[in-house]
């Protein structure tokens, strides 16, 4: 039976990733690496502070779409180029853009859960001959993603952002830091060339609009396509290193329903990164090789391999995090949108400021400020900020 420890460390687990994913700035990579500093001194049994690790990084990864969309609202004239949750929050559909995310990230979990055995068990044979070619598959995965832009020019385009983007992880990603609460880059990359952009862009905008009601506007048929697409992606990223949420996202979007637009995008995403937590649980029992961050923080811990144990904990977490969205969500969008939108800009921007500092000192303050120029460039040459995430899988790739 399981004790009763490891039910307070889910309990324990959920609640810091509620918090952690509401909290502007703080990336799921550098929670996790919080997480595997905090966890060797947590009370209780192995599985029970392996459980709240797990219990947080799951409910982190749902509930940090509520600043995403909140935050960094761009002028209504640069709707366009605006990330696709941004531009449903002009459009007044805020409230929707949070239940059509919890219930991609929720349909994801369902389809993973039935699919994770069927699936580990074939990656079993697959995964030796994908490590053995990982190189070649990530410049494939690179060139593909390059592929969904809209003209050659903007294909050449996003193959340049992509080798800037990989020429700068090849160089950041050996630099040694030291912070206060940790000694990694992740923050300060992660920060630079995906956050710090959309926030200056949206220094001259009128921030979050009236909210209209949260009625589902969009096809239950597109959107149910857009969670099975992102089960699927999921399951790529779960079992491979070094092939992002995002990646795998804009590659499943190949497959969504074309009505589906930019609600079809967020349930992708959101089903993404719920399926991912799920399969990558199935790849450590199967593999003994964690494939995210919270993963590695849990393996550090030493916490067994209890699957039923694990699952239920995800399961739990993936409930807790989308009611969080859609009840505390709404209320987070109000606040930000009654505040002032230069205040709200410049606070989001000196928390990921700090969040560099404290996992990697000044040289991650210097980091992250290369990484924000770098991380301009995609809407500037009006390609996907995705391509950015060669920041990781080229240097892997070319090592």
């Amino acid at each position: 039976m399981v004790g009763v420890d490891v039910a307070v460390g889910l309990v324990v687990g959920v609640s810091l990733g509620c918090v952690s994913g509401l909290t502007p700035g703080v990336h799921a990579n550098a929670f996790a690496l919080l997480l595997a500093g905090v966890a060797p001194s947590m009370p209780g049994s192995p599985l029970a502070v392996g459980v709240a690790v797990l219990g947080a990084g799951v409910t982190h990864s749902f509930v940090d779409v509520v600043p995403a969309i909140s935050l960094g609202v761009p002028d209504a004239a640069m709707a366009a180029t605006a990330l696709p949750g941004h531009r449903l929050v002009l459009a007044g559909r805020g409230r929707e853009a949070l239940r059509v995310s919890a219930l991609g990230s929720l349909g994801a979990c369902a389809f993973a859960l039935v699919a994770a055995w069927p699936v580990t068990e074939a990656m079993r044979v697959l995964v030796p001959v994908l490590n053995a070619h990982l190189s070649v598959v990530l410049v494939v995965a690179t060139l593909a993603l390059a592929a969904t832009e809209r003209s050659w020019r903007h294909r050449a385009a996003a193959v340049a952002v992509a080798a800037l983007a990989g020429g700068f992880g090849a160089l950041a990603l050996d630099v040694e830091v030291s912070g206060p609460l940790g000694e990694s880059v992740l923050a300060a990359i992660f920060g630079g060339l995906f956050g710090a952009p959309v926030l200056l862009d949206a220094l001259d905008g009128d921030g979050v609009p009236p909210q209209g009601d949260a009625a589902l506007r969009g096809s239950p048929v597109a959107l149910a396509g857009a969670a099975l697409a992102g089960t699927a992606g999921g399951g790529a990223v779960g079992y491979l290193p070094g092939v992002s949420s995002g990646v795998a996202a804009v590659l499943a979007l190949a497959v969504v329903p074309g009505d589906a637009g930019d609600r079809g995008y967020l349930a992708t995403v959101s089903g993404v990164n719920t399926a991912n937590a799920i399969f990558a649980v199935f790849a450590l029992v199967a593999f003994g090789t964690p494939r995210t961050g919270v993963l590695v923080a849990f393996d550090d811990i030493g916490a067994p391999l209890v699957l039923p144990v694990l699952v239920a904990a995800v399961v739990v977490a993936g409930v807790t995090g989308a009611l969080v969205v859609v009840t505390v969500g709404d209320r987070y969008l109000a606040v930000v949108g009654a505040a002032d939108q230069r205040t709200v800009v410049a606070l989001a921007l000196l928390a990921l400021a700090l969040a560099a500092w404290t996992f990697a000192g000044v040289v991650g303050c210097c980091l992250f400020a290369v990484a924000t120029v770098v991380g301009l460039a995609p809407v500037r040459l009006g390609v996907k900020r995705v391509h950015l995430m060669s920041v990781l899988t080229l240097p892997i790739a070319l090592g």
